[in-house]
């Protein structure tokens, strides 16, 4: 049966005769559902259905710096996130995951030496996450358990963690920072930037560049932030651990050095954004508009 995919998120879900009645992702208020109404794919139509000169999408990649290559998919699908893999000596970590996996993306990646396991930001990056692991050697996918409703095609390979953080190998380190979802998660890289730390976010923590800030929502389609006492909780989970550089969930969205200081400055702001009256109107008093007669 196939395991048919949203081409709205890019979600796959659990195999079936007939496409499902919908998409739970989709139909969350921190995403939507296309104003043409659901839409389905597969990898195999994807993929060209075993012609592969006739796939409709390909993977490219890019190396950021030793050891950490980032992949997307173009043309894009669904959100348009790409996904990070981390070459370390205990094996390599994929970070959140993109829809679209063939033979040409399981051979690059093979060459750098596989996947050992595969950690993931939040939901709206789970995508094909069982088929990348089913690929190399069914690696673990290691999910936040405050996520467990979210998951659509539920396989032995993904393992539920509990608590603050979850070592994955020596140096990389899952966070549990919540936010964006329940079970929200950010990546710590000690080997990152030279050594001086990366902080690979998804987009639990939005970051806006290159080199520019980070920002905070809840729903980002549909423009609704989070509140100022959890983005302060978010900055004082992640404040002990050191980082230069911070990876985002798109290829434009990286902070290349001095992102701890970035973020520290980005988390000021936003608290004072959404507490405080926009600058020009501080310390007035703000009238009401005028109603207009009948």
């Amino acid at each position: 049966m196939p395991a048919f995919i949203c081409t709205m998120c890019g979600t796959q879900h659990t195999p079936s005769d007939s496409p499902p009645a919908g998409c739970a992702i989709c139909q969350e208020e921190r995403q939507y559902v296309h104003p043409q109404g659901q839409g389905w794919t597969t990898l195999e139509q994807m993929r060209g259905a075993g012609r592969p000169w006739l796939a409709s999408h390909r993977n490219g990649y890019v190396k950021y710096e030793p050891d950490l290559y980032g992949i997307v998919t173009a043309p894009g699908i669904g959100i348009g996130q790409r996904a990070l893999l981390i070459r370390t000596p205990r094996g390599n970590v994929l970070w959140d995951c993109i829809t679209y996996i063939d033979d040409a993306t399981v051979e690059v990646i093979g060459k750098l030496g596989g996947i050992a396991a595969i950690a993931i930001s939040h939901p709206h990056y789970y995508t094909t996450m069982v088929e990348w692991s089913h690929a190399f050697g069914r690696a673990p996918i290691l999910l936040h358990e405050g996520d467990r409703e979210w998951v659509l095609r539920p396989d032995p390979v993904i393992e539920f963690w509990k608590g603050a953080t979850r070592e994955i190998f020596p140096g990389v380190t899952l966070i549990h920072t919540a936010g964006h979802f329940t079970g929200a998660t950010v990546l710590h890289w000690a080997a990152g930037a030279g050594g001086k730390g990366a902080l690979l976010s998804g987009d639990s923590l939005q970051v806006v560049g290159p080199d520019k800030t980070v920002s905070f929502m809840w729903s980002y389609p549909n423009l609704i932030p989070l509140d100022a006492v959890t983005v302060r909780r978010i900055a004082d989970i992640i404040e002990p651990w050191p980082f230069d550089s911070m990876y985002g969930a798109w290829p434009e969205a990286l902070i290349k050095t001095g992102a701890q200081q970035v973020l520290a400055h980005a988390v000021d702001r936003y608290i004072e954004a959404v507490t405080q009256p926009p600058p020009g109107q501080r310390g007035e008093a703000v009238a009401p508009p005028a109603r207009r007669s009948a």
